[in-house]
Parts: structure tokens; C-alpha cells; sequence
């Protein structure tokens, strides 16, 4: 049976903070681990799985049934054992510090029990989302808790680096940093020490992960003969640039990436075994 996967509309009240959120599911439970290659997007999330499978890390570490995880930079990997039903929520860039009051770039490349962290708020989040009979009844669910996290951190919000946020998402990280940080009348050292601890990392990593999200949504759209074409259009110095960067986020090349992988989540493709 193939995965499904749905995807799932903001909650009305949490569109400033949620881009979108997820279910995939696959209704036998194959003897297979299942290896997924969480990709570098610029934005943290949640995700939680059913006690009917369990996640474990690279080094086989195993990760909590509900975590919050902060920006991916480094290539990772996530192994599944068990039958796959996962239910999951893609952030905005700015939503660890502006939801959970956090500074962003304690969670880069590492996630929180996410539970732990609810049941000081008096929420029970994996019982709740286990015994939900619906993705739409655990969005539900977590839409309480996001919402109690979001009104104790209401002045965590920052207008002015939302804008470079903003900037630099439409530009695909190509606006000249120098720019934003004039515009927003601070130093260059200030604009990255601020933008580090909203976000999760600097600016300039940031452009990166947008330059790097642009070439692979050209590359999944097929819109293009030959990888020069995509290093160009994105603001690469040349081919061999873009592979570099490409290798340093998805830990192998455009090519061996499309053979490899499956992609049936966005940013979230199923290793080929």
C-alpha cells in the first residue's frame, strides 16, 4: 500500500505562525525501516508519530514521540520502525522565538521533547494526539497548545526581522544583506546577531538554504536541460558552485539525488532501498 499523504490548512488562528501542516500514513506496517532525509527549507516544525512506529536518528538515538525541531542545516536522516503515521506542522522562519519565546538557535540541527515542554503548560500532548481519531482532530488538539505557547510570548515578535525574512525568502537569497541591515538602520553585526537568535542562524546561511530551496524546486518542476541552467537561474557562481552547495545541504549530489530519493512530503523525501 503506498503512503498517503494529505496535506493540511493552517488553523485560522495560527496563519502568522504555520505555513502548513501534514499527515502521511501507510496502512500495513512493512518490516522495512523507512529512512527519510529531513532537507535544509529555512523553516523549524513539529512532528509527531504514532505509537505505532517509532523514529530514531543516525546514530540510532530514538527520538521522542512528539519534538519540535529548529532549522536543518546539516544533512540528517530519520529512521522508522514500524507502521508509519505521522502527523507533522512546517513553521515559518521566525516561529520558535515568536511561539515559543525560544532563542531560535538552541534548536538548530537538534529538536526538544516537545511533550516535556507541554505539560509544564498543563497540556498532555502525545496522549491527546494518540487517542485523536483524525488528523484533524490532532490539529486540533495542538492548535490549543500553540495558541496558549503564542499568547505568553506575544512581544517576542520582531517586525524588523520579519522584513529581512521576508526579503530575503522573495529574492531566493539573493538580496544584498548590506541592504537590509541599512534599511533597518542597524550594524551589520547587530543585523546578524539579531537575526541568529530569531531565526536560528545567520542571514547569510539563511540566503543560502532560500538559493538552495529555489534550485530544487526547479529541478523538481524539471525546468531545465542541463544543471548549468539551474546554477544560473539561482545565482550561482557556476555548476560546480552549485553542486558544492547542494552536496553541504542534501549530503549528496542533484544527481545521486534524484535517483535516491522519493519525495512524497516536501522537504521531507523517503530514502530509496
Amino acid at each position: 500500500m503506498p503512503m498517503q499523504y494529505t496535506l493540511l490548512p493552517p488553523p485560522a488562528a495560527l496563519r502568522q505562525f504555520v505555513q502548513y501542516c501534514w499527515t502521511l500514513e501507510e496502512d500495513c506496517a512493512g518490516t522495512a525501516t523507512k529512512v527519510f532525509k529531513p532537507l535544509a527549507d529555512g523553516c523549524p516544525g513539529l512532528v509527531f508519530q504514532q505509537e505505532t512506529g517509532v523514529y530514531h536518528d543516525e546514530e540510532q538515538k530514538r527520538l521522542p514521540g512528539i519534538f519540535l525541531y529548529g532549522q536543518t542545516i546539516k544533512p540528517r536522516e530519520m529512521h522508522l520502525s514500524g507502521q508509519l503515521k505521522t502527523f507533522g506542522v512546517v513553521f515559518y522562519p521566525h516561529a520558535v522565538k515568536s511561539v515559543f519565546g525560544m532563542d531560535a538557535g538552541e534548536l538548530t540541527d537538534t529538536c526538544v521533547d516537545l511533550d516535556f515542554l507541554a505539560r509544564g503548560k498543563g497540556f498532555r500532548l502525545n496522549e491527546q494526539l494518540n487517542e485523536a481519531a483524525s488528523g484533524e482532530l490532532q490539529l486540533g488538539a495542538l492548535t490549543a497548545y500553540l495558541q496558549a505557547e503564542q499568547r505568553l510570548h506575544t512581544g517576542a515578535a520582531d517586525a524588523g526581522m520579519d522584513y529581512a525574512i521576508d526579503a530575503i525568502i522573495r529574492s531566493n537569497g539573493n538580496v544584498p544583506l548590506k541592504t537590509l541591515h541599512r534599511q533597518l538602520y542597524i550594524t551589520e553585526r547587530s543585523f546578524e546577531r539579531w537575526f541568529s537568535r530569531y531565526v536560528g542562524i545567520a542571514p547569510s546561511v539563511f540566503a543560502k538554504v532560500c538559493r538552495f530551496q529555489a534550485a530544487l524546486q526547479q529541478m523538481r518542476s524539471n525546468q531545465y536541460h542541463r544543471l548549468t541552467d539551474i546554477a544560473f537561474d539561482n545565482g550561482y557562481a557556476d555548476q560546480s558552485h552549485f553542486i558544492r552547495q547542494f552536496k553541504a545541504f542534501a549530503g549528496c549530489s542533484p544527481n545521486q539525488f534524484q535517483q535516491k530519493t522519493t519525495g512524497v512530503v516536501s522537504n521531507f523525501p523517503v530514502l530509496i532501498q
